[in-house]
């Protein structure tokens, strides 16, 4: 219905609400309600104003990183680099497989769980097609692989980024201590995206007719998203603030992309959805954890800092987070 003094044919204020996604919604109630606890004086401001300061870099390396992926699979580093796996398997549905887990496991602990969640995971599909072999296989492994392969340094996954904040580990101590944690966790992924997957989809794909090289839409985008990617990593291992090292990368690749492509340059590409659910979810749950939860959770987990302390405090911590 028309609202007095609408144009005609005037799209209803509830149509533009009803385009936000549920997703869109629940981020934003959960800002609301972590604005709700500091006003209300549920969480003291004093204690906002501290987890905002510690959060900033945070927010600013998932702001950047993001734009940083998206406009690299947008100059085609992605397809490039699955066709150059595609090609270098020479038809060999195993060789295949094993460059599979690699690129996924590398694109997850280089640029976090969710590039290899949203963006690798289509590619990887068109790449099946290309290939004509079945496209579940590759698909699941870029999905299982951006959860289990997001342990090695501290940007492949946001937990890792709280942890090491609260544990004091650069990159490389960080790497030092996970790197076997991650290894044993890749094999045990790739045995049984094997077994489960790849194997039963081998019989009359193998061998399949590689795919010619792929040709970039704009060799120097492509080129220069590679290099901010690399420059990304080297940041990270050399030690730079997270924010930093993302947001220098991901301002080389805008100012590329300004130059060569600026219709791609768009406010869609900033994830907006994220940054706000981030913030309100660490407000909300400081909040409940003031009034019960920090109690409950320190019973569950003890005090016990030996082996069984530790099993006790993983069970708690795989349990809990599952559930949530």
């Amino acid at each position: 219905m028309e609202t007095p003094g609408d144009p005609p044919n005037a799209v209803p204020d509830r149509s533009r609400w009803g385009r936000l996604h549920v997703l869109d919604w629940i981020a934003v109630g959960l800002a609301v309600l972590g604005v709700a606890c500091v006003l209300t004086g549920l969480l003291p401001r004093a204690d906002a104003e501290g987890t905002m300061r510690r959060i900033v870099p945070i927010l600013i390396f998932l702001g950047t990183v993001v734009v940083l992926a998206e406009l690299t699979a947008v100059a085609g580093v992605f397809d490039a680099l699955a066709t150059r796996v595609a090609v270098t398997a020479r038809g060999s549905f195993r060789a295949l497989f094993w460059l599979c887990v690699g690129f996924a496991s590398v694109t997850t602990i280089a640029l976090n769980l969710d590039t290899t969640a949203v963006l690798l995971t289509p590619v990887m599909i068109a790449l099946a097609r290309a290939l004509n072999v079945p496209p579940t296989p590759l698909a699941m492994t870029t999905v299982w692989l951006a959860n289990t392969a997001s342990l090695l340094l501290p940007v492949s996954n946001l937990t890792n980024i709280l942890a090491s904040d609260r544990v004091d580990l650069d990159p490389v101590p960080w790497a030092a201590r996970m790197w076997w944690p991650q290894l044993v966790a890749v094999a045990v992924t790739a045995l049984l995206l094997w077994w489960w997957y790849w194997r039963p989809a081998r019989a009359g794909v193998d061998p399949f007719v590689p795919p010619p090289p792929y040709v970039p839409p704009d060799r120097v985008l492509y080129r220069t998203a590679l290099a901010a990617c690399l420059l990304f990593v080297a940041g990270i291992l050399a030690g730079v603030e997270i924010g930093v090292a993302s947001g220098v990368a991901a301002a080389i690749l805008v100012a590329g992309f300004a130059v060569r492509a600026r219709h791609r340059l768009r406010l869609a590409l900033v994830p907006w959805r994220l940054l706000v659910f981030v913030t309100g979810l660490f407000l909300v749950v400081q909040t409940i954890g003031r009034y019960g939860l920090d109690t409950v959770m320190g019973t569950l987990i003890g005090a016990d800092p030996g082996a069984e302390g530790a099993l006790r405090a993983g069970a708690v911590g795989a349990l809990f987070s599952n559930v949530v």
